[in-house]
């Protein structure tokens, strides 16, 4: 009987059993840091933190959904990819909504806050790139999941950023911008989910 370990079949079973495991990991950090992040922003007047926590409830649902397709077939993955590209899209239109209406309603920002809880993301999202990192290139659904973290590390950067400025400028200009930029950045990314998962839905 061949070894179970040189068996095409059983190699891809082992794959599905490590994206699962990823998955499960980086679901749950994201999940905690959704309520914290957002918590934050409401109480510290924070467009960029909002925004941030935004993304981090729809990686949840992301990796939440990319967990159920991860033992199914191209055509599900694909499935799924196109409903992240979806939502990618529907939180960045959220967050410009946000920004505008700091721009219309202007607040000044708790700087301490955004610095403190931009940190702690940056920390948790950190974990999940490294613990994605050789998922990237495994199919279209963990690529995509690949995708939503690495922006998650650039959103971070940003919210830092933001914190600074607000700190320096004494305005909140800056954490509007950073909302902004990060509205962006979902919706560019959205339409890079969308086209791959199209085409991919097309082959099949």
């Amino acid at each position: 009987m061949a070894d179970c370990c040189n068996d095409k079949a059983c190699e891809i079973d082992a794959l599905r059993g490590r994206q699962s495991s990823t998955l499960k990991i980086v679901l749950a950090i994201n999940a905690v840091m959704f309520v914290v992040e957002l918590t934050a922003g409401l109480i510290g007047h924070s467009v960029s933190l909002v925004a941030d926590s935004l993304d981090m409830l729809g990686d949840a649902l992301v990796y939440g959904f990319s967990l159920y397709v991860v033992a199914r077939g191209a055509r599900m993955k694909a499935r799924a990819a196109l409903f992240k590209g979806i939502i990618m899209a529907g939180f960045g239109l959220f967050v410009l909504g946000q920004a505008i209406y700091r721009i219309v309603y202007p607040q000044l920002p708790v700087f301490e806050t955004i610095g403190m809880i931009g940190l702690l993301a940056l920390t948790a999202n950190g974990i999940c790139f490294w613990l994605l990192w050789r998922h990237r290139a495994d199919d279209i659904n963990m690529s995509s999941v690949w995708l939503c973290s690495r922006n998650d590390i650039i959103a971070n950067i940003s919210v830092l950023f933001a914190a600074a400025g607000v700190w320096i400028t004494h305005s909140g200009w800056p954490d509007i911008v950073v909302g902004l930029a990060l509205a962006a950045l979902f919706l560019r990314s959205a339409m890079h989910v969308l086209h791959e998962s199209i085409r991919e839905l097309r082959s099949l």
